[in-house]
């Protein structure tokens, strides 16, 4: 009625001037329509209302960047949708530093309101980000094997298999070839301690003694005067606790010493980078690896092979023949979980929301029988940690390549 109003009152006007001023309220009118077609578009904030958004910190530089960078490329393939909804991921860099993984986690959840996180790559940053999740009650995805406190645990999960998972699996090996001491050489830090905590208890339960135990550090050179111990000690077989290309230094160090023991290391340096800085001392070496990098080998009635099979081809036809990793695989997994609690979260509150990042905690302890890329997923209340023993294949380098015995 007020566009009515207004054309009326603009026609009379036109009978009463000249043909200048006729053009000069025509040229008015112009500007008008103009505004208020601007007026009516939707803006990009009202056109997102309703997104997901979800924050990513990986450590793409640094030391854990053999990680970081498969998971970023695994993120730039996903659909840009969440359980049916319209989704965003913000994208960050926390250079494999846990001070500023805690800084991008607190941004991505303050400033950019992310509905949950997926991030870091490496235990330590993973902690740092664990820490933020439960400050700011933020759903974790974490991609690398951590326990978090208890009381981080209602906000925090972890993708990657857990250190007993694994742990088991490279136990039951050593069992099974008479080991009987094994030496012990691993990071400094969270990882390495995790990991060393696991082994000394289960190996005791299986009458393997652990000693020596050495350490060293993500960014280190040399690590000759911690192999010459192990040497020294004369044990049946060494594991190094490390994840990423330096995961290759002890094992390369033990080689060139002349080392002929067993060598296992953890599903932490199961990539090709890993492969090309070891060289042929990766030859023989035994760990235990997620479903993805192996999918081909895997029995046709496995359960989650069609889904790893599946993401490895798409991976490997954007990143090159054999560019696979377990680290793509679980962000691609996070992924997964995030798709299908979206979708259940979303029938009981908005996006955005603190209900919402609830319900969202809620709806990842329910998932359940989840094919994904390193097996099936199961999650619950007690437990946050996304596989079990269906998750985990123990694997040989053999001519350069991840072979199942």
């Amino acid at each position: 009625m007020a566009a009515n109003r207004f054309t009326r009152s603009f026609t009379s006007s036109l009978r009463s001037v000249s043909l200048r001023s006729a053009t000069s309220a025509l040229s008015a009118l112009s500007v008008l329509s103009i505004c208020a077609a601007v007026l009516m578009a939707p803006s990009p904030a009202r056109a997102q209302q309703g997104a997901v958004t979800i924050g990513v910190t990986l450590s793409t530089t640094g030391p854990g960047a053999s990680l970081g960078i498969p998971e970023k490329q695994a993120i730039s393939m996903l659909p840009q949708t969440l359980g049916g909804l319209p989704a965003r991921y913000v994208v960050l860099d926390d250079a494999t530093d846990p001070t500023m993984a805690t800084k991008n986690a607190r941004r991505l959840a303050t400033e950019d309101k992310a509905d949950a996180i997926i991030g870091s790559s490496t235990t330590p940053a993973c902690l740092a980000v664990a820490a933020v999740a439960l400050d700011t009650r933020t759903p974790q995805l974490g991609l690398c094997p951590f326990v978090p406190s208890a009381a981080q645990m209602r906000y925090v999960f972890s993708l990657p298999q857990s250190v007993a998972v694994m742990a088991d699996a490279v136990l039951d090996d050593m069992k099974a070839h008479k080991v009987k001491t094994l030496g012990f050489i691993g990071f400094s830090d969270s990882y390495g301690e995790a990991w060393l905590k696991d082994i000394q208890a289960r190996a005791a339960a299986r009458q393997i003694q652990v000693a020596p135990v050495e350490r060293y550090g993500r960014s280190d050179q040399s690590v000759t005067a911690q192999v010459l111990k192990l040497q020294a000690a004369n044990v049946d077989a060494v594991i190094v606790a490390a994840s990423g290309t330096p995961g290759a230094l002890p094992m390369s160090t033990l080689r060139e010493r002349g080392y002929k023991g067993r060598i296992y290391q953890t599903h932490g340096v199961a990539n090709n980078d890993f492969l090309r800085v070891a060289g042929k001392s990766a030859e023989g070496v035994i760990l235990p690896v997620g479903n993805i990098l192996v999918a081909e080998q895997l029995p046709g009635s496995h359960p989650g092979k069609a889904v790893a099979t599946d993401f490895a081809k798409r991976y490997e036809a954007q990143y090159g023949a054999g560019s696979r990793n377990l680290f793509a695989g679980y962000a691609y997994d996070a992924y997964l979980v995030l798709d299908h609690a979206v979708a259940i979260a979303a029938k009981q509150a908005q996006p955005g929301t603190q209900a919402f990042r609830d319900a969202l905690v809620t709806a990842i302890e329910q998932t359940k029988g989840l094919a994904a890329t390193h097996g099936m997923i199961n999650i619950n209340a007690q437990d946050h940690s996304a596989y079990g023993e269906d998750g985990r294949v123990l694997v040989t380098v053999k001519g350069g390549k991840w072979t199942i015995d």
